[in-house]
């Protein structure tokens, strides 16, 4: 059976992260890359999007430059229109395109929430900060796949 590992030493991590919604972002950030130094992940390449919709073209090129895994962090917060739908629909509908076109995998740690509140208890320091979570998700996908290829 092949699970992967959550061994980074030989793994190259690209983090996208959104501008936009920044006090959230930066929180899922900082927990992300804490999670790739306590796995030692080797190298960690960080770009910086103005927000959701472009995180689907930041994960690609991340992809492209030869990172083995990429964590997509993002959040967007329900306001008064149907903004809302299409911000989450098509962030999330590209990001998956992204893994699945390339192979690459891409964690997704783009909140979608109905209150600012939300997303500031899953951006917390800890166990429930989703940035850290998603890191977890890449390094055992890349592995997996890695360890797969090799089998």
């Amino acid at each position: 059976m092949i699970e992967g590992s959550l061994e980074g030493s030989d793994l190259h991590i690209g983090i996208a992260v959104a501008s936009w919604n920044q006090t959230i972002t930066d929180r899922l950030f900082e927990s992300a890359t804490s999670r790739c130094s306590e796995l030692g992940v080797s190298k960690v390449t960080v770009l910086r999007v103005p927000g959701a919709l472009e995180l689907p073209l930041g994960v690609l090129a991340l992809a492209e430059k030869g990172c083995d895994g990429v964590v997509a962090i993002g959040t967007i917060v329900k306001g008064e229109t149907d903004h809302y739908d299409i911000v989450v629909r098509e962030s999330n509908a590209g990001v998956n395109r992204v893994a699945l076109d390339t192979g690459v995998p891409i964690g997704n740690s783009i909140l979608a929430v109905r209150e600012f509140e939300h997303a500031m208890e899953r951006s917390e320091a800890g166990e429930a900060n989703k940035g850290a979570e998603t890191v977890d998700a890449v390094v055992l996908m890349a592995n997996a796949l890695r360890d797969l290829a090799q089998s």
